[in-house]
């Protein structure tokens, strides 16, 4: 079973997989070890990854980038407008209020959801994985940033299982880089913990976490964030302060067409890489627009200047991981940073200023991802064994119940009210289990949302859930226990829901003293393979049927918590039997694809990647036709000159000009069966010249085979060699008949051989003599390595005494009977075969 980690950067991709001997980095088809995020529409096929970034400057409007910052998000989103601006390609709003993005695909306009495009990149990183360990890989685990909400986790798990993959889990990229971390220290201590703090400054954001480490484990502290601040934030200031410098100077506006900003981008990410490592850099363009040759230049002080504004923005997230964590500066042991945008001196000035401690880079920056995702792989899959390594993982945002009061009193003026309260508060632990009970007469609703937005910028609802229909036997409301689960992935979802129904037995019970804790402790939910932290909740109606929390029997609470903890306060009672009923729950997730268009997704991903192979196959057959034109051009003038006649070359050498002119006109856009037919034609007439030289190249040495198989039996049957005594004459002239026979015909057949000239049809094949060699070895092999009779027993080998009971009648040869034949020519028929093959020649 394969064991996949893949880290879904904004710009590039990586992927990692784990081996016996550790996690490797796999390089893709250019020897690369990160891939572009990138999706191009040709005029009849994708290209997906180098190939696609390779066409994104001569087909900008169809090349499709930065898919990670449109998932999961609305149209509407001011984040996503924001970016919408530097993108060349065409987005519009969809009739459900999410992005789609329009592309020429296969001579048509064609619009594709974000999570159909990030599938297409999964299945290119797949393809990568899959080329490499030469299997198919299925289980993967996918890194995401920390500030993914439900929907874009959701989208990312959609977009896997349309590229046919089942991630075991979503993982933290923080989480990640803590992992591949901590798991190699190997000096960690045993009960005191040491706090790390990770700054992950990526293409498009910055992430935060304060990770705590103990031997064997790791829990997060605290996580922050920063969705719109990273290595691109500072190309775009670069690019808009050459844009206006280039407006003013050569009088041309970049913002007016989509390759010169491209191609001003692409430059100004190279400049700030130079400026990375040296005080000042220059920036030359050849032809960037109108014919224009455009040249800048900038100092990194000047650089910096212009990205105060960006650098203003990195200590507010480093404030509040560390305020969340409880912990001061003092308390941070080391700092490390890592991401492809952290590579700006000033921002480390910033962290060094900040913790008072100069960051480390201990870890790859693009690859550290990856590698904790293929090690997480790796202990969830039971096919590896990884050392002990627990991962304690905390969820960034809280999450609430919200659901409504069932008002039969509504008469009397008690109208419906919303209540809710929250189930996982921010930094639960991953993964989680919290049970809920309600009491209803009848079916009823949940919401689950956000209970704060301020940091998502996204709509608070998640899901609702529709629990029932039930009909409790008894008059009063049901008591409904429901689970709210917390997955591996940080995804929230209602598990179940049971009806729960007490009927009393007639057996009189002990009176035991009240157990501490809730009822959740002998239900269901405590039964879980996963570790999850658990309690239950008790949601109840009180007076009026409206959903106060308070007691079973009705009393208000006189506490203003929205829930509290259902605790049993009966000491003694009637024996009680609980009957469970399973009750039926729907699922709707806001903004969230149903399985229906999961499923449609996947079989046009099918239908696109079916295209892609068969125009792939359909190019190495136009290349396999062009090839060979080039190639037997060549030796027709070549090596197989003395192979053809003039009118059998000139014959060949019109036909070979007649298809490289088709290639180039008519045959420039054909399929592949026209391709593989022109082949088909063209090898009618160049297969009969190969076929020549190749037997005039192969005659030689296999008519030495047959001579030296005849000349070594003729050798062995004419030996006075007394190893051969034993076999009758008989015999021995068969062997010698069958050699002769060989003989006689190899020498007319040679001679008839010899005759001819080179570019005729020839009359001695290589194969045939091969056969004849055969045949004579299977002939004369049998008889001249004839067993030697056994020997009857000698007084100066005496035989051992038969065993008790009477023997089989046989005698035992003397092992050391042969011993003295060990130096002669031809070795005993019984200890090895006869060597009747040439020696090869060096």
């Amino acid at each position: 079973m394969s064991v996949v980690g893949f880290d879904l950067g904004n710009e590039s991709c990586v992927v990692a997989v784990a081996r016996q001997r550790g996690i490797d980095v796999v390089l893709n088809d250019e020897s690369k070890r990160e891939t572009p995020a990138i999706v191009c529409f040709g005029e009849k096929q994708r290209f997906l990854g180098t190939a696609g970034a390779a066409s994104s400057m001569m087909n900008p409007k169809n090349t499709i980038s930065q898919i990670k910052r449109l998932i999961g998000r609305q149209f509407s989103d001011p984040e996503l407008q924001l970016d919408l601006k530097a993108l060349p390609f065409t987005v519009t709003e969809g009739p459900d209020g999410f992005p789609l993005i329009h592309a020429w695909y296969l001579g048509e306009s064609r619009t594709f959801t974000p999570t159909q495009l990030l599938a297409m990149v999964l299945s290119d990183m797949k393809s990568i994985a899959e080329k490499n360990l030469n299997a198919a890989v299925v289980d993967c685990c996918i890194g995401i940033p920390v500030y993914f909400t439900d929907l874009q986790r959701r989208a990312v798990l959609d977009a896997a299982t349309i590229a046919g993959l089942h991630p075991l889990r979503l993982l933290h990229e923080t989480t990640a880089t803590a992992l591949a971390y901590g798991i190699y220290k190997t000096d960690l201590p045993e009960n005191d913990q040491i706090n790390v703090a990770f700054v992950d400054i990526g293409h498009a954001s910055m992430q935060v976490c304060i990770a705590g480490f103990k031997k064997g484990q790791l829990k997060i502290l605290a996580h922050s964030f920063d969705r719109s601040l990273g290595g691109r934030d500072f190309d775009e200031a670069l690019f808009q302060y050459f844009a206006a410098k280039f407006k003013e100077e050569y009088k041309i506006d970049v913002y007016q067409n989509a390759r010169a900003c491209l191609r001003l981008r692409a430059a100004c990410e190279k400049l700030k890489k130079v400026l990375s490592a040296n005080p000042e850099a220059p920036l030359n363009i050849e032809c960037l627009m109108e014919e224009k040759d455009v040249r800048g230049f900038i100092k990194r002080e000047d650089f910096e200047k212009i990205s105060i504004p960006i650098l203003e923005r990195v200590r507010k997230p480093l404030e509040k991981a560390l305020s969340e964590a409880g912990l001061t500066i003092e308390n941070i042991h080391s700092v490390e940073v890592v991401g492809s945008g952290s590579r700006v001196p000033a921002i480390i000035r910033i962290l060094t200023e900040f913790f008072g401690k100069e960051p480390r880079r201990t870890m790859n920056a693009s690859e550290c991802v990856a590698k904790g995702c293929a090690l997480e792989c790796a202990i969830l899959s039971p096919t590896f064994k990884v050392r002990e390594f627990q991962v304690n993982e905390s969820f960034p945002f809280p999450i609430a119940l919200s659901w409504k009061g069932a008002a039969p009193d509504a008469q009397n003026g008690v109208a419906d009210n919303q209540q809710n309260t929250i189930v996982f508060p921010k930094g639960n632990p991953i993964p989680s289990i919290k049970a809920l009970t309600f009491y209803r007469s009848g079916t009823f609703s949940v919401d689950v949302q956000y209970a704060d937005v301020s940091e998502l910028q996204a709509p608070a609802k998640i899901s609702s859930y529709t629990i029932g229909p039930f009909q409790s036997t008894k008059s009063e409301r049901a008591k409904v226990k429901v689970k709210v689960r917390l997955n591996l992935h940080g995804i929230v979802s209602i598990d179940s829901a049971t009806l729960l129904e007490e009927e009393e037995v007639e057996v009189p019970v002990v009176k035991e003293p009240a157990k501490e804790g809730n009822k959740m402790d002998t239900d269901e939910a405590s039964s879980d393979a996963v570790p999850t932290a658990e309690s239950d909740v008790n949601m109840q109606d009180a007076k009026g049927g409206t959903d106060v929390p308070g007691a079973e029997n009705g009393a208000p609470d006189s506490g203003d918590k929205p829930v509290q903890m259902e605790t049993d306060t009966k000491a003694e009672a009637p024996k009680k039997k609980v009957k469970k009923m399973i009750i039926p729950v729907v699922e709707h997730i806001h903004g969230g694809m149903c399985p229906a268009d999961v499923q449609k997704a996947t079989e046009k991903e099918f239908e696109m990647a079916l295209q892609d192979r068969v125009m792939e196959e359909t190019k190495d057959k136009k290349n396999a036709v062009e090839a060979y034109v080039y190639d037997m051009r060549n030796k027709l003038h070549g090596k197989y000159q003395e192979f053809v006649t003039d009118p059998e070359r000139e014959g060949l050498t019109t036909k070979l000009q007649e298809v490289e002119d088709w290639l180039y006109e008519d045959g420039e856009d054909e399929t592949k069966g026209v391709y593989i037919a022109k082949l088909e034609e063209l090898k009618k007439q160049g297969d009969p010249i190969e076929e020549r030289y190749k037997e005039y190249t192969e005659r030689g040495p296999v008519i030495d085979q047959l001579v030296y198989c005849i000349n070594s039996y003729r050798d062995v049957v004419v030996s006075n060699d007394p190893k051969f005594n034993h076999i009758d004459l008989a015999e021995k002239q068969k062997v010698l008949n069958e050699c002769v026979e060989a003989e006689a015909w190899l020498r007319e057949k040679k001679q008839h051989q010899d005759s001819l000239p080179k570019y005729a049809t020839p009359a001695l094949l290589s194969a045939d003599v091969r056969r004849k060699a055969e045949a004579l070895d299977r002939f004369a092999r049998p008889i001249m390595t004839k067993p030697k009779p056994a020997k009857p027993a000698t007084p100066e080998t005496p035989t051992p005494a038969p065993p008790q009971g009477g023997g089989n009648g046989t005698t035992n040869t003397d092992p050391n009977e042969n011993a003295g034949d060990a130096s002669s020519e031809a070795p005993a028929a019984d200890e090895e075969p006869m060597d009747t093959e040439k020696p090869e020649t060096a």
